[in-house]
């Protein structure tokens, strides 16, 4: 992969830019901020690659705000870049071409619940824990947690997912309809609350997942859950992660309807011990929730504990008690925090980076993963989505050390090697961006990448979305 950017687009012209921003400025007034500061911290990423900040930031409150500036910046042929929260991992956020930065996070009322159909209609900026602070009164919840409190409209466009898609799916199964601006300003509607529909493209899941290359979304309607009767959490130990992704297979042929199933290696469950202060036995480990009424939970706790035991599982407990779930959840969720504790130093940083295989090749997929990290004398904590086959290297790396950056720049491509060599794809929820784009031709095809193109050109005709994103360049 390489710990630098290969796909550099050309930057907007200075004038252009400069022309640009005295009109957003004569449109927004102090909602157009240019401070160097404000700019970083708009093109910050949480991972590995360096900070592009865009030239100005357009503080949006409505979708007329997205549209106008759309508008203005199509005008001068300046480039757009959508902002949520800025919690992605693969410089999404990023402007290597300059331009304006539209920052969603004012843009964040829910609009519309509608209980007895269990879906709600919701602007971009809205943050999944905002959302299910306010719909629990209702009894509902939106499923889909990737760990960090991200903005949902950010989670479309990357087409997050997180630790419970083994049972509720992603955002792709999640996100029924949106509104969408395009290049002219215009607004596009891509479906409707209906559950099901077949009329037409399915132009919803296109922009699910475009990563803001082909429009800005101003609008969702999502999917929502009633909150489960029972909830319990468990937590199992394994001599090996053979022995825990065996189980793991064994539950899910069996029709265990497990929410959560999450794999930490050894060395993760070190680094979250030392972290979150807890006692978890230090082996490969699995974290699992059940989600149902008593007696389901009840009955599938005691199901699963019977295959982990004949998989060598070592104790298996679990409880329902709300603070014992979240203080193992959150532990969980604060895998990234725990590792960037294990490691100090100016130069040391972390490169999180995630792969997705057919869950039968889990196990030989990691395995092989910690023995290059072993060879390479590299430590990368590794957890896992086990459920669906997806598993994250948090890989601690000192960007100072030429060595050390060049044999974690070895580890990460064979990675997705092997992951594109098991049938599976170099990222299962991360997202391509910057960081991965060298590797979609080799998974994909050049027909694919081509059509792909050819949408964006369609789309895009002006390339002023979130340039220098997805497609490499030269396809």
């Amino acid at each position: 992969m390489g710990l630098t950017i290969t796909n550099t687009p050309k930057r907007a012209e200075p004038q252009a830019v400069a022309s640009a921003i005295e009109a957003l400025a004569a449109r927004f007034g102090n909602r157009l901020v240019t401070s160097l500061a404000v700019r970083e911290q708009h093109g910050h990423t949480t991972t590995w690659l360096p900070n592009q900040p865009p030239d100005a930031v357009v503080m949006a409150q409505e979708t007329a705000d997205i549209q106008d500036t759309v508008r203005i910046c199509a005008q001068h042929q300046v480039p757009v870049i959508a902002f949520g929260t800025g919690t992605s991992l693969e410089g999404h956020v990023n402007a290597p071409a300059g331009g304006v930065c539209i920052d969603l996070r004012d843009m964040n009322k829910i609009l519309a619940v509608h209980a007895e159909d269990l879906d709600c209609v919701i602007q971009p900026g809205v943050t999944r824990k905002a959302l299910n602070e306010n719909l629990r009164d209702q009894g509902l919840f939106f499923p889909i947690d990737p760990g960090a409190d991200a903005s949902i409209g950010g989670m479309a466009a990357t087409r997050a997912s997180g630790t419970n898609a083994v049972r509720y799916g992603t955002m792709r199964d999640n996100v029924l309809a949106l509104k969408v601006v395009r290049g002219d300003g215009e607004i596009v509607t891509t479906g409707t609350r209906a559950k099901k529909s077949s009329a037409g493209y399915d132009l919803t899941h296109l922009f699910v997942g475009s990563e803001g290359t082909l429009g800005i979304i101003s609008e969702l309607t999502i999917k929502l859950r009633g909150i489960p009767e029972t909830i319990a959490a468990a937590s199992c130990s394994f001599p090996s992660v053979s022995d825990a992704c065996q189980a793991v297979i064994l539950a899910i042929q069996t029709g265990i309807p497990l929410a959560r199933i999450e794999l930490m290696s050894e060395s993760q469950v070190k680094a979250v011990n030392a972290y979150s202060k807890l006692t978890l036995p230090e082996t490969p480990l699995l974290l699992l929730e059940f989600h149902g009424s008593e007696v389901e939970v009840g009955e599938q706790s005691k199901n699963f504990g019977a295959i982990a035991k004949d998989c060598g599982g070592g104790d298996f407990t679990w409880t329902t008690r709300p603070e014992d779930r979240n203080k193992l959840w959150q532990a969980r969720h604060d895998a990234y925090w725990s590792v960037r504790a294990l490691r100090q130093g100016d130069g040391v940083g972390v490169v999180a980076t995630d792969v997705c295989v057919p869950i039968s090749r889990l196990a030989d997929c990691v395995g092989e993963t910690e023995a290059d990290l072993n060879r390479l004398g590299l430590l990368a904590p590794i957890v896992g989505h086990v459920g669906d086959g997806n598993f994250h290297c948090s890989l601690l790396c000192d960007v100072n050390d030429a060595a050390e950056l060049a044999r974690a720049d070895e580890f990460m491509h064979r990675l997705v090697e092997r992951a594109q060599a098991m049938d599976g794809t170099c990222t299962g929820e991360h997202g391509i961006g910057q960081g991965k784009q060298k590797y979609l031709q080799a998974e994909l095809g050049l027909e694919a990448l081509q059509a792909m193109r050819a949408i964006k050109q369609a789309l895009d005709p002006q390339n002023i979305f979130n340039p220098g994103k997805i497609l490499p360049q030269g396809i």
